[in-house]
C-alpha cells in the first residue's frame, strides 16, 4: 500500500475570531505530532469585515459591543490557555479585520518569495515566521487590545517580529497583498466555507468547521495519511 506522504490543510480563519484564537493550540499540536507530514496553507476570510454591522447592528438586542465582549469573556473562561484583555471590544474596537488580513498576506507572499524564512521556529511552537506573525497579531488584539486595523500598529508588529517592513509596505501599496486576500475570499466561495475556523483536507473532500476538538483533527489527518493513493475513502 502506497501511503500519502503529507496532508495539505487549507485553514480558513479571521484574526478577530475567538474560535480561531482558541484553536491555535490545536494547529500547534498537529505540527508537533506530524511535523512535515502536515502542510498548513493559511487563508483569511472577512468574518469581521465590518464590525459595526456584524456586532454593532447584529448584537444590538444583546448589548452591542459590550454584550459581545461579555460573550467573548464567557467563551474564554472555558479555555485557560488563552488570554483576553478586559477592554476587548469595548474600548476602541477595530473597524475591520481586513487590514490585518492584508498585512498577513503580504508577509505570506514574502515567505513564498524567499524574503522571509520559511523554516519553523523551535522557540515558537514550531511555527514558521509567517505563522508566528499571525499569532502575534492575534495576541496583539485579544491579549493586548491593540488596534490591529491600523497600518501603523501592524507595521509596529512587523518590526517586533523582525520582518522587512519596507518590503511589506511595498506589497500593501502595489496591490499584491490585496489580490492574494481576494483570492482567499474566492476560495472561500469555491469551497462554500461557512465560517472561522474551517479546516479543508483531502482536496476539499473533508471539511471541519468550528470548535473542533484535537482528536477529530488528528483522526482526519491520519485517515488521509494512511489511505493508499488508489483506495476510495468510505468514512
Amino acid at each position: 500500500m502506497n501511503k500519502t506522504s503529507s496532508v495539505r490543510i487549507d485553514y480558513f480563519s479571521d484574526v478577530l475570531c475567538i474560535w480561531a484564537y482558541v484553536a491555535q493550540v490545536r494547529l500547534d499540536e498537529l505540527r508537533h505530532a506530524f511535523h512535515e507530514q502536515v502542510v498548513v496553507h493559511h487563508r483569511f476570510i472577512p468574518l469581521f469585515g465590518h464590525t459595526g454591522h456584524r456586532i454593532g447592528t447584529g448584537w444590538q438586542d444583546k448589548g452591542g459591543f459590550t454584550g459581545f465582549a461579555r460573550h467573548i469573556h464567557k467563551v474564554c473562561s472555558q479555555f485557560p490557555h488563552v488570554e483576553v484583555n478586559e477592554a476587548l471590544w469595548c474600548e476602541q474596537p477595530p473597524c475591520s479585520s481586513a487590514p490585518a488580513h492584508q498585512f498577513l498576506k503580504a508577509v505570506q507572499l514574502l515567505e513564498r518569495q524567499g524574503e522571509v524564512a520559511r523554516e519553523c521556529l523551535p522557540h515558537c511552537q514550531d511555527r514558521t515566521r509567517f505563522e508566528e506573525t499571525a499569532w502575534q497579531v492575534r495576541l496583539a488584539f485579544f491579549r493586548d487590545n491593540r488596534r490591529v486595523d491600523s497600518r501603523r500598529e501592524l507595521l509596529a508588529i512587523a518590526e517586533e517580529c523582525e520582518l522587512p517592513v519596507a518590503a511589506i509596505e511595498a506589497l500593501l501599496d502595489n496591490g499584491q497583498a490585496m489580490a492574494a486576500l481576494m483570492r482567499d475570499i474566492e476560495r472561500r466561495d469555491e469551497y462554500r466555507i461557512e465560517g472561522s475556523p474551517t479546516y479543508l483536507l483531502n482536496e476539499g473532500r473533508q471539511k471541519l468547521y468550528g470548535n473542533i476538538g484535537y482528536r477529530i483533527l488528528e483522526a482526519n489527518v491520519r485517515e488521509v495519511l494512511e489511505r493508499s493513493d488508489s483506495q476510495a475513502s468510505w468514512c
